[in-house]
């Protein structure tokens, strides 16, 4: 079967995550690779999200954390405060899958400008929560199409916190959970080094060549030593997503 590049980034996402998974999550990529792996491979994923709603099972993706699909589909809806302060800041979510409009080599994302923060080209949504989610969740996993865009060497606002501006901050704050571990794009995979926390590629996608990634990202990309190729989609994979966005498009007006 074929795909595209965006389905390969979303269902390579989806791979991630496991059964025993707690996962806190975003709305946009973030939700469709989350709900695809609750569809697929881990039925027993746990999904909650910002407004409070807990082992969420959308039937169509949300347009945004308000949205009635997840207070109706989930097995319960707490208060927010609630949900920030037991759930998230008290260490109970295993995985926080996020994406920005920037994210430069150690995780750290932009969600807030693009540009001049007193005169920006784009103003964005802002954090929300992610903030929290980026230091609470113990595990952050990043998803984002990959453009020299997006893939910068210094962000125009820090947002989320990665590992830092140098790669340390993160562990000299004394931030205890793992941080960003998995970054995928519509490219590649990428891990961060045991050590100075920069990410590398350890997959590229079917066809992406290296020089490709390299033309896209922001700083001197580096590559693991022994980098493979992302496992193609399986169709039962591809199926299931399109008929989720089917379903999605479907019940939000959209042709």
């Amino acid at each position: 079967m074929t795909y595209t590049a965006t389905e390969m980034m979303t269902i390579a996402a989806a791979r991630a995550l496991r059964n025993e998974d707690i996962c806190f999550v975003g709305i946009g990529l973030p939700s469709a690779a989350c709900n695809l792996a609750r569809l697929t491979h881990a039925p027993r994923l746990t999904l909650v999200y910002e407004s409070g709603t807990i082992e969420t099972k959308p039937h169509v993706l949300p347009l945004s954390i308000g949205d009635g699909e997840l207070c109706d589909t989930a097995l319960t809806t707490v208060p927010v405060p609630e949900m920030f302060q037991y759930w998230l800041q008290g260490g109970r979510i295993t995985v926080g899958f996020l994406g920005g409009a920037q994210v430069d080599r150690y995780g750290n994302l932009n969600s807030t400008v693009v540009g001049d923060y007193a005169r920006p080209k784009v103003r964005l949504p802002g954090s929300g929560g992610a903030s929290e989610i980026a230091t609470a969740c113990q595990r952050i996993y990043i998803v984002m199409p990959h453009g020299i865009r997006a893939f910068v060497d210094k962000l125009d606002f820090l947002t989320s916190l990665g590992h830092g501006p140098t790669g340390r901050e993160r562990r000299e704050v004394g931030i205890k959970t793992d941080g960003p571990t998995l970054i995928v794009t519509d490219l590649c995979t990428m891990r961060p080094d045991p050590e100075t926390k920069e990410f590398a590629v350890v997959t590229l996608h079917p066809g992406v060549t290296a020089e490709r990634v390299r033309e896209n990202t922001g700083w001197p990309v580096r590559f693991h030593e022994s980098v493979d190729v992302t496992p193609v989609p399986e169709p039962h994979e591809l199926s299931v997503l399109r008929d989720l966005l089917q379903r999605t498009a479907q019940a939000h007006g959209v042709n």
